[in-house]
């Protein structure tokens, strides 16, 4: 994936995101783990590797808000998108 098209997807997540973070039946501090990296689809000078992490860091909360336990189907999204973002920032 080129990274113009990576932060076109990280943006479209961080709108989801925003969503979710609107619904009361969402749990808090959901996405804490993915603000806390400040990796946002406008910071086009940061590299590839680093939205790439970000992107999987918000897939995997975006798993988790949508699951009803780690073995539905978001659920199981959610585990392999954290052990996306886990091998992401050991590249980094």
């Amino acid at each position: 994936m080129h990274k113009d098209e990576l932060l076109e997807l990280h943006g479209q997540m961080v709108t989801i995101m925003e969503y979710f973070k609107e619904l009361e039946t969402v749990e808090e501090g959901l996405f804490d783990q993915y603000e806390e990296l400040n990796v946002t689809p406008n910071d086009v000078h940061m590299s590839k590797s680093e939205h790439k992490h970000a992107v999987f860091v918000l897939g995997n909360a975006l798993a988790n808000a949508m699951s009803d336990d780690e073995f539905s189907d978001a659920g199981r999204v959610g585990k392999r998108m954290k052990e996306l973002a886990e091998d992401a920032e050991s590249k980094l």
